[in-house]
Order: structure tokens, then sequence, then C-alpha cells
């Protein structure tokens, strides 16, 4: 075990010896000095764990010293003990960066339990962390013996990444691997879910279904809009649930969360398709047939998310909701600027959409950028990554910004990504579209396992190019790869994060509704 080493400073350091000879028989070695000058020359000279600070002592006060002491070492955990209870010295020590803050007198179970709170923090909480997943892991491992619905499957989801993170966070990463084992399980599980139940989601009316992209405007935006204050909803393309997880701290610092809940994306998990779904309010083959001037299809280059706003226009007008509103795509920061500095001019409308476009240009730039690859390797970077971007954004100065209206606002996305390791054989023509985890084409050749196979993809409410289309999409951590060139195909694309097909991290969306603090 590590033998901790603690300076106490005290102008009466006498009077502590009992508690100093508490900590030693503790194993802590202690090094007392009643100055804090003295305290300053021991900081220089040796090195400490922690550090014990008396605020009223002759000559250099404690803040004084504990300034010196940051100076010299600005990580060095500092834990200040006074006999005042002034409001200023508190906020002065506290905004030096103090890691305690004890009243006196103490006793030596406080002294003790600061030191443990700093020194074994990090080993405590590791080994707690993985005591209560042990014990979590057998449950989750019995709910994949039971028939789960689509809420329960969110569930799952949702649990699997809070230990996913929580394991993160924790210096012992022994369990990752057991976690990573039972998540594949998982996504395997969930896979035949959809694979069993999807269908009956889109064309059996008694059928228990989630809320589906198609239905996200009308279950859950216009329901918030009708509470009567103007609503910005904000739409992070590609933004998986374990990232919201990672911003939700500082969102929380401006604004009380009110639901955290979940969507299931459309297949194809694509921004053509998903994304289109959310704003048109229709599945894919709808669009295709009631709009075929602003549905653009897998067989041409063209942008296939230039009409959102008109499809916005049009399931406003069905549905004969009158309401004021705009849209806004932000694709430069330069736009974000400028949509940051006009929000206020918003307020004069029911609802403001905002689609945001980052972080699918993030997983591209991680597929074809060798430093981006090496910035985000696995999915903990990918989301400091995520986060890093976000904090340094204009969207984070627009989410400021809306913390100062009267506003309601909802945070959402239109699919996920997986990061995809297992290559899988398929054979297509040249109008095969390119996606890595759906193919739709015709004389699709391929193995049946393990897949979604839609040989008439109408029952999937999905359009066609021709009579012979299919649709096939991967599955779990899949990728499709085509025989030639195979093997520089698989290295180039292996270890990217995709989207297209069926996993928990595609498919279950965040739904975050939220109102600022300030008001």
């Amino acid at each position: 075990m590590q033998r901790y080493k603690i300076l106490w400073a005290d102008d009466e350091i006498e009077f502590l010896k009992p508690h100093i000879l508490f900590l030693e028989k503790k194993g802590y070695e202690v090094t007392a000095v009643n100055s804090g000058a003295d305290a300053v020359e021991q900081v220089n000279e040796d090195h400490f764990d922690v550090v014990f600070l008396d605020e009223m002592m002759p000559g250099m006060t404690g803040l004084e010293t504990l300034d010196q002491i940051k100076n010299i070492r600005p990580s060095l955990p500092v834990v200040m003990i006074t006999k005042s209870e002034e409001e200023d010295v508190m906020e002065q020590a506290i905004g030096s960066k103090i890691a305690d803050y004890l009243i006196k007198p103490v006793n030596p179970n406080q002294i003790l339990m600061a030191v443990k709170k700093i020194t074994d923090n990090k080993r405590l909480v590791s080994e707690k962390t993985n005591q209560s997943y042990q014990q979590d892991f057998r449950n989750i491992s019995m709910a994949f013996m039971d028939d789960m619905n689509h809420e329960e499957w969110a569930d799952i989801y949702k649990k699997l990444t809070y230990w996913e993170l929580e394991i993160e966070s924790s210096d012992d990463s022994s369990m990752s691997e057991v976690l990573d084992m039972q998540k594949s399980d998982a996504n395997n599980k969930f896979s035949k879910f959809v694979i069993d139940n999807y269908e009956d989601w889109l064309n059996d009316p008694d059928c228990e279904r989630p809320v589906l992209a198609n239905d996200l405007m009308r279950k859950k935006v216009f329901p918030v809009v009708a509470q009567g204050k103007p609503t910005f909803m904000l739409l992070i393309d590609n933004l998986r649930w374990d990232q919201w997880c990672f911003l939700e701290p500082i969102f929380s610092e401006y604004f009380k969360i009110e639901t955290r809940e979940t969507f299931y994306s459309i297949l194809p998990t694509t921004t053509a398709y998903a994304r289109n779904a959310i704003f048109s309010g229709m599945m894919p083959l709808e669009m295709s047939k009631h709009y075929p001037h602003l549905w653009v299809g897998d067989e041409t280059d063209e942008g296939k998310n230039n009409h959102e706003h008109e499809f916005l226009e049009e399931q406003l007008k069905r549905m004969r909701l009158d309401y004021k509103w705009s849209y806004h795509k932000i694709k430069q920061v330069a736009q974000g600027k400028q949509l940051a500095d006009n929000l206020r001019n918003l307020m004069s409308n029911d609802l403001n959409v905002i689609v945001y476009n980052f972080v699918d240009l993030l997983s591209h730039a991680r597929t074809e950028m060798e430093v981006i690859r090496e910035l985000a390797p696995d999915e903990s970077a990918y989301r400091s990554l995520t986060k890093s971007w976000f904090e340094h954004s204009p969207l984070f100065d627009i989410v400021q910004r809306l913390s100062n209206l009267d506003a309601n606002v909802v945070l959402t996305t239109d699919h996920g990504t997986v990061r995809v390791k297992r290559p899988y054989k398929i054979i297509g023509d040249r109008n095969t579209n390119t996606n890595l985890r759906y193919k739709a084409g015709k004389n699709l050749s391929f193995n049946d396992s393990s897949v979604l196979v839609s040989r008439n993809p109408e029952d999937l409410h999905l359009p066609k190019q021709n009579v012979s289309t299919a649709y096939v999409f991967a599955t779990e951590d899949s990728f499709f790869a085509y025989p030639n060139n195979y093997n520089y195909y698989v290295k180039y694309y292996k270890d990217t994060f995709q989207h297209g097909g069926i996993s928990m991290e595609e498919m279950i969306c965040p739904f975050i509704s939220m109102v600022p603090k300030s008001k």
C-alpha cells in the first residue's frame, strides 16, 4: 500500500500531536511545521500528497501561504483549517482551488476523512464501481433471457452506457473487458429483437412500438411547443446517448433537465432517411410518393437533406399547426456565431429549429484523416473529442444565451453511430449505394445470416429504384466489404464510426427537454 506524505502547518502545532500520532498509526507520514514560511520551504524541497494549512497564523497568513504553495505546486491538494466562518475567507480559499475546508476544532476522524477523500478517493470509487457493476452484471444478463420490449431495451442501453462511463472514469479498468463483452452480447440480442419486430412496428396498428423518427415532432416536440413558450429545438446530428451523457453536466449548469427520454431512429439509420423522417413526419416511402420533388434517393449524388425546411413546412400544414417558426442549419462556425447574435429576435416565434452539423463531420473526418483517428482511437476519446468541440463551438454560445431567455429547449439527434470491427462480404453492382452499414440495390449477393434483409422494401416503408431492389442492413459491429481489394478495404474502415445499420448506438437516440435555471 502506498505511504502518503502529509505536510501540516499550524502555529500551535504542538497541540495537534494526538492528531498527528493518529495519522501516523494509520500509515501516513506527517511533517509538522509552525509557520507559513516553513510550509513553503518544505513544499519547495520535498514531495507531499496533502497539505493541511491553518488559516490564522502570525506572519504569513494561511491564504498567503496557499497562494505561494499553488505557485510552486498548482496541483498539490491543500485543506484549509480555520476558526473563522467568515464567508469571504471561505470564498477566497475556494477561489484558490483548495481541496477541502474544515472549521476548528477538528477531531482526528475528520482529518482522516479529509485525507482519504483526497488520497484514496479514486481507488475507493473504482473499487465500489467495479463491485456495483459486478452486482448489476447478473441482473443485466438475466434480462437478456426475458422477452424485452423497446422500453426495456432502451433502459438496458442506458444502464450499459452508465457503467461504461463509470468504469472509464475510475482508475481500475479491470472490468472494462467484461463490460465490452456484455455490451457486445446486448447488441447481438438487440439486433435480433429489431429484426423480429421492426416490420410490425411499421405495419401493425395494434403493436406496441416505440416513438420512431417519423413520430418525433408530433409526439415529442409539438407538445412542448403547446406549453405556450417559445421552443428551441437543437438537433445535433449523429449524437449518441453516451455523448449526450458526456455533455449533460455542461447543460445542467445552465438548465433544469426535465426529461431524459429516448426514441428509435428508423432504418436506414442515416441522415438522408432518419432526419428527413423527423421533419416530414413520414417514412421514406411516403415521402417519395407524396413529395417526389423533395425526396432524393440513393441513386443520385444530390444532397439528400436540402429540403428539411420544406418537409417541416408540409408537416405543419398537414397537422394544421399555425406556428410562427424558423429553421436554421449550421455547417460553418460563422453561421453559428451569426445565429447566436440573433437569438433574441427569434423569441417571437413559437418554434425555432436549429440543426447543427458537426458530429457527423467528425465521424467522417475520423475515417478519412489519420490524425483524427489518432486523436479518437476509441469510444472514450471520441466522447472527449465531442465534448471538447462543443465547449469551443458557437453551439455552446447559443446554449449559454438560450439559458438567459424564457424559452423551452429540446435537444435531440437523427441517429447515432457504432464503431465497426467485423467485415461482412457482400457483392453488388455499380448502382449499389456506398454506405458500409446498409446496401440498397439489385442482384446483391451475401450470406443471409446476421443481417436484416428486405426483398420487398415496401414492407419497411422504403422506396426502391426498380422492381428488384432489395435492402440489407448490417447488425452489431459488422460492416459491408466488397471482395475486390478486400484486405485494403477492411484495414481502412475497421474501427471507424459508421451508421446506417442496426445497433443500440445507432437506433436508440436521446430526446432531452429542459428549461433555463435563470427562469
